[in-house]
């Protein structure tokens, strides 16, 4: 069984000197930050003694179907009792429903760990995660008092229902239609694809938020409404009442995620009750969306961290062949398998990529806080611009680096990396999924470019473009800072270079920045990191000036810094180039079509 510890050590860096969360000791629940090292160490022994074991096993039994039933793995339902019983899922929310109000940031971490040891089991929590933030911000009064508490416990689960077999993207497509009930109810009936976790056998009742057109409608995405339909009836007491006509059709067989059931999700005439405005729909889900794509990036990150730790232990130990410059090891048959370059470039890859989207994750759900905690109408606006902007590409850059790390690490394993003992190629298998829902990162970059880079005429550019140009500029004269900031200003000179062709060629033909939005977000993530190892550095340098006892630490992060910053970064540049390029090449003829 492929092992995992917990990366505690970096994440107290991230949180107490990157982050610096003592600075927020004003905002309600980050009061006492004395809770932070438990909720990680506690958070640790969860991933790695009760759902690492469940991972392989999972994957290979898969899932039971029989009759509509959905059955779990074995040990999974009690792994899901665990985390409730623990008190996990009340994390953030607030505690008039039951939560704890603890702040996002410090959940990311618990998502990351999850997410590395058992991310078949990590979607179910997230789901509900989700689905429980969008009643918050768009149900009734009464709404919330019926299936909040039930959900933040974690004894009812949550799902979003959006995709159909003709509406994915579209939404605008979709056909299930929401009759009106005399009570004040609704009929629900159609089909809903991809459902996950939207029948299975681990919590007491499931509450479906489905997307669906009254009879009233306009058509295309201004007529979506949203709907509350439960498996189980809520009676007025709270307690379970009939079984809803909602039933699970099939499961899918997929590539990866075995362990978690992807649902055909059929409503027949089920009961369902509004959720905020009829034809407001959309909107209101798009809360939870948007949060869900946040999580889906750690997913990534999580997939990212478990590789990178198994392609680490494995190229420790591995010995095979000779450094080029002569024998390391002369005493043995062969050197291990770190002392070639390229296996050294792969591993350095997947610490760069981890280590620097980690920060960027727990980046965005700081601001995430603040923007739901703070007083300050202008420091709420700025964090909220930065969210704005940061989701997209937290989604599709840290998924795009999770299946990097995931196939990065099969490479370091070579042919065991393909067997499924080693458990690279579930990892492989796993993510690969992250970069298509929630949104596919295509569709992520469209995003990017379409929406967030024009809003304001650029106001949610500047959230980033700001805080960068002032680090250069205060770092102008430190010669250690030098061989960090200057290759940080060569790549936000290309991306605002990049900003202003996408804005500009966007205005006269909105396929130029379509064409160029993959690759415009895959530059901005990795600015986006530049900037982050920067800090880094200069964090790393203070601490080894100072004379730290964890010299080994901070020497790492500065070699890291070093390998991004000269090795990765620099794309930036053939992207520009590719970008300017602009429609031209994309314009195949039919011949090729």
């Amino acid at each position: 069984m492929p092992s995992y510890k917990a990366p505690i050590r970096d994440y107290q860096f991230v949180l107490n000197e990157w982050l610096e969360l003592g600075k927020y000791s004003t905002l309600p629940g980050f009061e006492d930050l004395s809770i932070v090292d438990p909720i990680l160490e506690e958070g640790a022994r969860f991933a790695e003694e009760v759902l690492l074991p469940l991972n392989q096993p999972g994957d290979a039994q898969g899932l039971g179907f029989k009759g509509g039933a959905v059955t779990l793995p074995e040990g999974f339902v009690s792994a899901y009792k665990t985390y409730v019983e623990s008190g996990w899922g009340a994390f953030t929310f607030p505690t008039e429903y039951g939560g704890q109000n603890l702040p996002a940031v410090l959940n990311m971490p618990l998502t990351e760990m999850i997410c590395s040891t058992n991310l078949s089991f990590g979607l179910l929590p997230g789901l509900t995660h989700g689905a429980v933030s969008a009643l918050e911000l768009n149900a009734s009064g009464e709404m919330k008092r019926n299936y909040m508490p039930k959900m933040i416990a974690g004894t009812w689960s949550g799902v979003m229902c959006l995709t159909e077999p003709q509406a994915g993207t579209d939404l605008g497509l979709i056909t299930t239609r929401a009759e009106p009930n005399s009570d004040g109810s609704h009929a629900i009936t159609g089909t809903k694809i991809f459902i996950s976790f939207g029948e299975h056998d681990a919590s007491e009742n499931i509450i479906h938020l489905v997307l669906a057109k009254l009879p009233d409608a306009p058509e295309g995405v201004k007529g979506i409404s949203l709907f509350v339909v439960p498996k189980f009836m809520v009676n007025a007491d709270g307690s379970l009442g009939a079984r809803n006509k909602v039933t699970c059709a099939s499961i899918e067989h997929k590539m990866g995620i075995h362990a978690s059931p992807t649902c055909v999700m059929n409503y027949d005439g089920a009961t369902g009750f509004l959720v905020g405005e009829k034809h407001k729909g959309l909107r209101a889900m798009l809360t939870m969306m948007n949060e869900a794509r946040i999580l889906v990036g750690v997913q990534g990150l999580g997939i990212a961290e478990a590789a990178a730790q198994g392609a680490l232990a494995y190229a420790k130990e591995r010995p095979q062949g000779r450094n080029m410059k002569g024998a390391k090891f002369p005493d043995k048959k062969a050197d291990p398998i770190t002392v070639h370059p390229d296996v050294r470039r792969m591993l350095l890859t997947q610490r760069a990529l981890t280590e620097g989207c980690r920060v960027l994750a727990m980046w965005a759900a700081l601001n995430m806080d603040i923007r739901r905690r703070s007083a300050d109408e202008t420091e709420k606006t700025r964090a909220d611009d930065f969210v704005q902007l940061i989701t997209p590409i937290v989604k599709g850059y840290l998924t795009d680096a999770g299946t990097e790390c995931a196939s990065l690490g099969m490479q370091v394993l070579g042919g065991y990396g393909f067997i499924r003992d080693y458990g690279m190629e579930q990892l492989l298998r796993d993510c690969r999924i992250t970069q298509i829902y929630e949104g596919t990162n295509g569709i992520q970059a469209l995003d990017l470019v379409g929406r967030k880079l024009p809003k304001y005429t650029g106001r949610y550019l500047r959230s980033f473009f700001h805080p960068v140009t002032e680090f250069i500029e205060a770092n102008r004269d430190d010669k250690a800072m030098a061989e960090f900031t200057k290759p940080l200003y060569q790549g936000i000179k290309s991306l605002q270079q990049a900003s202003m062709w996408v804005a500009m060629q966007g205005l006269g033909n909105p396929d130029e920045a379509a064409g160029a939005s993959v690759d415009y977000a895959r530059m901005f993530g990795h600015v986006v990191l530049g900037y982050i190892w920067a800090r880094t550095a200069k964090i790393a340098l203070a601490q080894l000036a100072g004379g730290t006892t964890e010299k080994e630490f901070y020497e790492g992060k500065l070699a890291t810094a070093r390998f991004f910053l000269n090795k990765i970064l620099p794309e930036h540049f053939s992207l520009l180039a590719k970008i300017s390029a602009g429609m031209k090449p994309l314009a195949m003829p039919d011949v090729v079509m």
